[in-house]
């Protein structure tokens, strides 16, 4: 049975481990050629051998994406590899939580610098094979923190940010075939939001807890679920959607935080 994206080519940033690496996983498990990447190349190219031990259908990737001349090469081995390139999903991020008054500007800076500038530089590179080709789907992580939250001002400020420029890259990409879409996930159990609760002093059952307390569905999402959202984006079933921000928080936005 043929995948919706068979003969497509993914690249993924932060696509080691959560919800990177879960969408990395749906996007070729819909056919397409992937490229996942991390600041770590040996994380990602252990994800990527996760997905193909061949190594025909996935490549691991190390690029720090804050650095213009890291995203440029990273876009290039990706064409190089596998010729082409149609579906990127920024999706790299740290957190540097603290509250205004004990927040550092380093702490500002990195964060921005991953999220904004690095979202930037590579819907830029990405951009350019799209335009050629007359086709792409560049689909950036939001997140619920974009309408406000205690302790991730610079968390809150890149986030809403990308929604600024998927709807600005909606507008100016959409001539050349090219739809633009955020994706703003609420309460995920990944990683980064278990180390979040145990920074807090919690385990990450507790934060589960009291999350999905707050949650209409009562449970706290999975990285798959975010992917398969991220998936029908990147597919033609998503044709006519663009410059959209879709919430993935089981319930409306804002409820969860």
């Amino acid at each position: 049975m043929a995948g919706r994206l068979d003969g497509r080519v993914a690249l993924v940033t932060g696509g080691a481990r959560g919800i990177g690496a879960a969408t990395a996983t749906r996007l070729a498990a819909d056919g397409a050629l992937v490229a996942l990447a991390d600041l770590d190349e040996s994380q990602a190219q252990d994800t990527a051998r996760q997905i193909d031990a061949s190594g025909e259908r996935a490549l691991g990737i190390g690029c720090n994406v804050a650095e213009s001349a890291q995203v440029q090469q990273m876009v290039d081995r990706t064409l190089e590899r596998f010729g082409r390139l149609d579906i990127l999903v920024n999706n790299a991020g740290i957190t540097r939580d603290n509250l205004l008054f004990k927040m550092g500007e380093d702490e500002w800076d990195a964060v921005i610098a991953v999220h904004l500038r690095g979202a930037f530089l590579c819907a830029r590179a990405a951009q350019k094979p799209m335009v050629e080709q007359k086709y792409g789907r560049i689909i950036s992580l939001s997140s619920v923190s974009a309408l406000g939250n205690r302790g991730q001002v610079n968390y809150s400020a890149a986030k809403a940010g990308l929604q600024g420029l998927t709807r600005t890259l909606a507008i100016e990409l959409g001539p050349f075939g090219i739809t633009a879409n955020a994706v703003a996930p609420g309460f995920i159990d990944t990683d980064m939001t278990r180390a979040t609760a145990e920074r807090m002093g919690l385990t990450p059952e507790q934060a589960h807890a009291g999350a999905s307390a707050r949650i209409p569905l009562r449970r706290v999402g999975q990285p798959s679920e975010v992917a398969s959202v991220i998936a029908f984006l990147a597919s033609d079933d998503a044709s006519y959607v663009s410059g959209q921000i879709i919430y993935v928080n089981g319930g409306p936005a804002g409820l969860s935080m």
